[in-house]
């Protein structure tokens, strides 16, 4: 086996492998609940980090913690390392970092309102084309005038301003209703009532703490703990989407190479296609498409294939299929569509196989070295080196005491930003209107109240001014195909 291959399994007369030179054609791991998809993504996980790539995963079910901890001989793996012929394999634990938004099972990991942008927080909260619109405005002002987005507090402030502020922006930045920014406070009460807020801050996450190697030169796999933020399901997708698009923007192009950079699994990825609009969807296919030429490799994992657009679905190269029952007319059809996606074998009917696959069985097609799909194989997974199941939370804080990243993002930070700017706006503007109607009271002369109309338009030209500075201060801004911050922070 070369350096630049990773044993998936066997097929019984044969191994069968994944060149990791066309890794960044991404992938796809499909099957029902129960039937190894989990294993797999461990097995695949430990195999790039054992090769020098960085890994990136989040844990739905807290199974992947695993990673840190070394496996045990068992028989059953007896009997499949002879089967797959498979010389060598030890058990040994992986390097590994963990994350948590919430703080408790990891690393808190978190971003800015700013750089997550207009399209993806629009989408998080769920907002229709009007409100979107709007959010739109606030971000567009915002970056106009030099305003930082760090937080909810932030951006609750710059949507009131807006609505306080919409006839004199309605020329440059169109109509700002308040009942429309009045539905995105409230749904932004409801963000904060799911622990939303948590995600928002700053030290935000540095995208080169997800792509270390440890002292050996093995690249360390970055676990997300999803126990929690899973079920708040659009802010697990949207952030995970948000990694994936902060990574293409700040990465560098990187042409062809013999592995990937980084490898980005994206777990229960059918949450990130349910309920997006169209337009995002177009959004997605593009960064998808763009972020392999920065050396970035996505595999997606979900139950059905289908479950994934056509369009991205065509960019996956590399397909490992796992069981899927044909319980329901749904089911069926899924089961046909899966089978139809493979280079055909005439050794097997690829339908009846993917019916009657066992556990730790799957379906595998991957691209060869010229970027053509192999035949499909019938294969008996290989077993992961590291522990099957979760580690106990005694050595998860042990490792994460130890972790250099300890204490990095453990206290926030709270610096001048939108909240604080805008109250000192108001604030001097109060006092300028009171200045304003004492020079215009009563018994006033008229010498008085022409110099305090001739104040007034000064007033008005200082903020044509500040405006303009603003302005330019927020052409250096710009946005990427999702909204996020483009280019390096």
């Amino acid at each position: 086996m070369a350096d630049n291959q990773i044993l998936l399994g066997g097929s019984g007369n044969q191994q069968v492998l994944l060149d990791t030179s066309m890794a960044n054609r991404h992938g796809l791991i499909t099957g029902a609940t129960g039937t190894g998809k989990t294993v797999t993504l461990q097995l695949l996980a430990e195999s790039f980090s054992r090769l020098g790539v960085p890994v990136f995963t989040a844990d739905v079910k807290g199974d992947l913690s695993g990673l840190a901890g070394a496996g045990q001989a068992h028989p059953k793996i007896d009997q499949r390392l002879q089967f797959i012929a498979l010389e060598g394999h030890g058990f040994e634990p992986s390097p590994t970092a963990f994350w948590d938004v919430f703080g408790t099972q990891g690393h808190p990991v978190r971003t800015t309102v700013s750089e997550m942008g207009p399209i993806l927080l629009s989408n998080l909260l769920e907002l229709n084309e009007t409100q979107a619109g709007v959010m739109q405005v606030a971000f567009s002002v915002a970056d106009d005038d030099g305003l930082l987005l760090l937080d909810l507090k932030d951006l609750r402030a710059m949507l009131n301003w807006v609505a306080d502020n919409a006839r004199e922006l309605e020329r440059d930045y169109g109509r700002v209703a308040r009942a429309s920014v009045s539905a995105i406070l409230r749904r932004l009460l409801v963000l904060e009532q799911a622990g939303g807020e948590r995600l928002f801050g700053e030290p935000a996450i540095r995208m080169e703490h997800l792509m270390q190697t440890d002292f050996s030169g093995r690249g360390v796999i970055s676990i997300l703990d999803a126990t929690t933020l899973y079920h708040s399901p659009r802010v697990y997708a949207s952030f995970l989407l948000w990694l994936l698009s902060e990574l293409m923007e700040e990465l560098p192009e990187r042409g062809d190479a013999d592995r990937p950079c980084l490898v980005f699994f994206f777990d229960e990825a059918h949450l990130l296609f349910d309920s997006a609009p169209k337009a995002l969807l177009q959004r997605i296919t593009q960064v998808v498409r763009l972020i392999r030429s920065k050396g970035v490799a996505v595999f997606f994992i979900t139950q059905y294939p289908n479950d994934v657009p056509d369009e991205i679905i065509g960019q996956l190269g590399n397909r490992i299929q796992h069981a899927l029952r044909a319980y329901t007319p749904r089911d069926r059809k899924a089961l046909k569509a899966a089978a139809e996606t493979f280079r055909p074998n005439p050794a097997f009917d690829a339908t009846e196989a993917i019916a009657n696959l066992g556990v730790g069985e799957a379906l595998i097609s991957t691209l060869d070295a010229k970027g053509i799909p192999t035949v499909v194989e019938r294969t008996l997974m290989a077993p992961p080196r590291s522990q099957f199941g979760p580690i106990d939370d005694a050595r998860r804080q042990e490792l994460i005491a130890r972790s250099p990243l300890n204490g990095t993002y453990a206290e926030t930070v709270d610096r001048e930003s939108a909240y604080e700017m805008l109250h000192k706006r108001e604030h001097e503007l109060a006092q300028r209107q009171q200045q304003a109607a004492e020079q215009t009271a009563p018994g006033k002369t008229g010498v008085q109240r022409r110099l305090s109309r001739r104040q007034s338009v000064g007033e008005a030209l200082a903020k044509s001014i500040a405006r303009s500075i603003g302005s330019s201060i927020g052409r250096q801004i710009i946005r990427g195909i999702l909204g996020s911050i483009s280019g390096r922070r």
